[in-house]
């Protein structure tokens, strides 16, 4: 495909998203279905004008004075990917699958001037959030939210229980991977421009034997920062796949016991298989059954919850979450957190840490979260985070990542990462 035939099928894609309300990977999965003469290559060039199109939606519809689907693909090619209206003009007129000539409004688009835009639009954010973004990071939020409108890069988590960076960086030399700026076992490799396709790094021979897994550096540092060590007993409260799972049974060295667990079956499934090709041997797996987790009530080391929270942190990987999120959703969420800390606390011995993690930026998720907690419960108390950076990360923290009530933020902008948030307490 030409690149017109592209942009008409990034249009085309955008709209069955917005006329369905389907998940963009359902929309662009079947637009490949119904197109097989369309080659990889295609394919990705076709995600990615959807996926910046969303990214930048708000600050896009803005300057094109629309926020139709062709109106925000055509902003994508002029506005981030370096064509002129001249140069579409151009190879429009030379394609029989090409879109219908540009508008002169959308001509003038191209070059539309975002300084006197309203914040929420040049933080490309929902309006409504932007008090909490601002109360988050003050002066700095347009700019973490422009850096969350941003392409992320794909990340490695060397597994220690099998490799070291050196060996799997040898494997996938034909990506060029680069060691990760914190995670001591992260490798990273940078977005691309334009139509790059991102490596389909999980076809290779050290992935399928277990060096390695696709995670996000932010992932690796909270888990780092849960500081899980040899010999302990820790539960995974909300396991999920088994992401976290497998980052602190390297780092225990697979000794001590690590209880997985998802009050979700269908999100605890993939961990099986994880486990065994990762050479995981401290994890047991707990179905969500009735009375699964009450053998453990009050003898637990450690217990991790990666709470479920409006992803707000992942708006570079899943930009239409962005444009969904609501305030009922949020007050869900919320609920769900509170009603978690809670339960984690039951398991915990005295002198036990209880790691609270989201993968998000809202501070009503995040440190007022945690200072809900502690006013109800007087037995808890912080943890110094500095103190756990150093012991985990072998280094000190940056300076701006720490939060008003003593956790840490992790941000695009600030770390490169996806968002994060992670708050130690100990039970005294």
């Amino acid at each position: 495909m030409r690149f017109p035939g592209r942009l008409a099928a990034a249009i085309a894609v955008l709209t069955d998203v917005e006329q369905r309300k389907r998940p963009v990977s359902e929309a662009l999965k079947a637009w490949g279905l119904n197109n097989r003469f369309a080659g990889a290559g295609d394919r990705a060039a076709i995600g990615n004008l959807v996926y910046d199109a969303l990214r930048r939606r708000a600050s896009h519809a803005f300057a094109m004075n629309s926020d139709s689907p062709r109106a925000l693909v055509l902003a994508v090619a002029m506005r981030d990917w370096g064509e002129t209206p001249a140069s579409l003009a151009e190879i429009f007129a030379s394609d029989d699958h090409a879109p219908e000539p540009l508008t002169p409004e959308e001509i003038a688009g191209a070059e539309a001037d975002l300084s006197s835009a309203p914040p929420a639009i040049r933080a490309d954010i929902p309006e409504w959030l932007a008090p909490s973004l601002e109360r988050a990071f003050g002066g700095d939020w347009i700019a973490e939210g422009e850096a969350m409108a941003a392409r992320p890069s794909l990340d490695l988590r060397v597994n220690a229980l099998k490799a070291a960076p050196e060996k799997v960086m040898r494997s996938l030399a034909r990506f060029s991977p680069q060691p990760a700026a914190i995670a001591p076992f992260g490798l990273t490799m940078p977005a691309g421009p334009r139509d790059a396709r991102t490596p389909n790094v999980t076809t290779d021979e050290g992935y399928l034997k277990g060096w390695f897994e696709v995670q996000d550096q932010g992932s690796q540092i909270v888990a780092a920062l849960a500081n899980a060590r040899q010999g302990e007993q820790v539960l995974d409260l909300c396991a999920g796949a088994g992401g976290k799972t497998l980052a602190l049974a390297a780092n225990m060295g697979n000794s001590g016991q690590i209880f997985a667990y998802d009050s979700d079956r269908s999100r605890l499934a993939p961990i099986y298989d994880r486990l065994k090709r990762n050479g995981v041997r401290n994890a047991q797996v707990r179905a969500p059954n009735p009375g699964a987790l009450d053998d453990l009530v009050g003898k637990l080391d450690r217990v991790v919850v990666d709470a479920p929270c409006t992803g707000t942190g992942t708006w570079r990987r899943r930009p239409d979450t962005k444009w969904k999120l609501t305030p009922e959703l949020l007050a869900q969420r919320l609920s769900e957190q509170a009603a978690l800390l809670v339960e984690a606390a039951r398991y915990l011995k005295p002198g036990g840490t209880l790691v609270y993690i989201t993968c998000s930026i809202l501070p009503e998720e995040n440190d007022d979260q945690i200072a809900a907690f502690l006013a109800a419960n007087p037995g808890f108390e912080s943890q110094d985070m500095s103190t756990a950076w150093r012991s985990a990360l072998i280094t000190d923290m940056p300076e701006g990542l720490s939060t008003a009530a003593g956790g840490v933020c992790l941000t695009p902008l600030r770390t490169s990462t996806d968002g994060f948030y992670c708050h130690l307490l100990r039970r005294k």
